[in-house]
Order: structure tokens, then C-alpha cells, then sequence
């Protein structure tokens, strides 16, 4: 037994041995139809390390000529193959740029937006990824609006357009945990302007509220009775969105708690409202 495992790691070596020496001898070789058929034949077999390699080089050989645009996409996609999601793009966006009629234009295009999407990191990090790839498949779309990848394009920049809503959240979750008030409600009430349909609006409108609320109330005289103020009018607007909402009890709290530091009557709250 030990025998066969042997003999056939010796083969499996030996293979890969003869195989490394192939490689060489097409990287070594002059013959640069030999090498974009063998590049193709290692993309065909998913060794996109080697297709990259040849492909490189033989974008400066065949430059200008009726294949160039090929060479690029399928050195664009060795790289893609790799999951270099950075080359890839690059390369994309190059032969994009040389071959702007080129049959391959279309995926190139899709492929710029959804290797940004892939590289796109946590909520918690920086987003300027995410917002390029949402830039790239608005593109996308507005360059070939016929395109079947259409509805999958607008599927992708609406998960990352509320990745960005998400980490706007956590930015101002963070300023409110902090109990940095005013810099949490500048942040969601960003965040609320510009993803006005997002998933998170109402649990966004009762945080600003509740930021609002406390930064009135814990501020100095001077500029306390303008923003318990300010705390109503969210408040009202986050009544009138949301008026059974599962943070209604809560904004009522802030609600009562604002009047009484206010000493509001009815009647002017009523005129605050109006």
C-alpha cells in the first residue's frame, strides 16, 4: 500500500515537472502564435496565473492589430480568474479606453462594476469602493440600458447603496454611543437625506430624534430652549412618518420630557406643530 501512495505521488511529481518544463519552454519561445494558443489553452484549463503571463506580454506584441482587444479581455479576465480584482478592472477599463467599439465593451463594462463589488469591504471600513462600484454599474446602465444585465446591475447598487446607509448608521450610532449628540445628528440626518428609502429610515428617524432630544437637554442655557425646539419638530415628523411605530412609548417619553423642560401649554404646542 505505502508502495502505490508512493508511485503515485512519484507520477503525480513527475507530471508536474513535465508540466513546469511546457511552461518554459512557451515562455521561452519566439513563436507568438504558439503562445496566445497555448494562453488560451491555460485560461480554457483555469490556470490563470500562466494565461496572465502570456497575455502581458503579448498585449504589447499584438498592439493594433484586429486581435488586441481579445488579447486584453482575456488577460483582463486571467486576472479575474485569479480573483485580482484590482488588475482585472484596470485592464478593463483600458481596453475600454483603446477599444471603445470593441464585441467585448459590454461585459467589460458589467465586469469594472462587479470587481469593485467584490473587493467592496465590511460596513465598518471605508466605503469608497462601494461607491465606485455603484458609479460603475450606473454607468453600466446608462451606456447600455438593453443590456440583460440590467436588473442585475440595479440589484448590486441597491445591496451596496444600503451597505453605504448601513455604515452612515454605524457612524452615527458611534457618535451616539459616544454621546458626541451633535455630531450624531448631523451624520443621521445625512444619512436619512440621502437614502431616503432605505430599510433602516425608521430606526434612523428615532435615533436623531432621541440625539435631537438629548442634546437639548443637556446643552447650556443659551442654546438649550432652541434645540428642545428643534427636538419637537423631529419629533413631530417622526409621528407622523412612523405613528405605530415600535419606538412610539419612547418618543413620547422625549415628547413629555421636552414640554416640561420647555413649560410648554397645549396650546403651544399646538401652534408648534401647525
Amino acid at each position: 500500500m505505502i508502495r502505490i501512495v508512493k508511485n503515485i505521488l512519484l507520477l503525480g511529481l513527475f507530471f508536474a515537472l513535465a508540466a513546469c518544463s511546457d511552461y518554459q519552454k512557451v515562455i521561452k519561445s519566439t513563436d507568438y502564435e504558439f503562445k496566445l494558443k497555448k494562453a488560451k489553452e491555460y485560461y480554457d484549463h483555469k490556470e490563470y496565473g500562466r494565461s496572465s503571463t502570456l497575455y502581458q506580454e503579448l498585449v504589447n506584441i499584438y498592439r493594433g492589430t484586429s486581435r488586441a482587444d481579445q488579447i486584453y479581455y482575456y488577460l483582463s479576465k486571467s486576472f479575474y480568474g485569479q480573483r485580482d480584482y484590482v488588475l482585472s478592472s484596470h485592464y478593463f477599463r483600458q481596453m475600454l479606453k483603446e477599444f471603445p467599439r470593441s464585441p467585448y465593451n459590454e461585459e467589460a463594462q458589467f465586469l469594472i462594476g462587479y470587481c469593485y463589488y467584490l473587493d467592496s469591504p465590511t460596513p465598518r471600513l471605508d466605503q469608497k469602493t462601494s461607491q465606485d462600484a455603484i458609479d460603475a454599474f450606473q454607468l453600466f446602465i446608462n451606456i447600455f440600458p438593453g443590456s440583460s444585465r440590467v436588473a442585475e446591475a440595479n440589484k448590486l447598487i441597491d445591496e451596496l447603496r444600503e451597505k453605504l446607509v448601513y455604515k452612515s448608521y454605524l457612524s452615527g450610532r458611534l457618535y451616539y454611543d459616544l454621546m458626541d449628540y451633535r455630531a450624531a445628528v448631523i451624520s443621521l440626518n445625512n444619512c436619512i437625506k440621502e437614502f431616503p428609502d432605505s430599510k433602516y429610515r425608521e430606526e434612523l428617524m428615532y435615533y436623531l430624534l432621541k440625539a435631537k432630544y438629548l442634546l437639548g437637554e443637556n446643552s447650556i442655557e443659551d442654546k438649550k430652549r432652541e434645540r428642545l425646539n428643534n427636538a419637537l419638530d423631529e419629533y413631530f415628523t417622526f409621528t407622523d412618518a412612523y405613528p405605530e411605530s415600535k419606538y412610539r412609548k419612547e418618543a413620547d417619553r422625549f415628547f413629555a420630557n421636552t414640554k416640561k423642560l420647555m413649560n410648554l401649554t397645549d396650546e403651544e404646542i399646538n401652534k408648534i406643530q401647525k
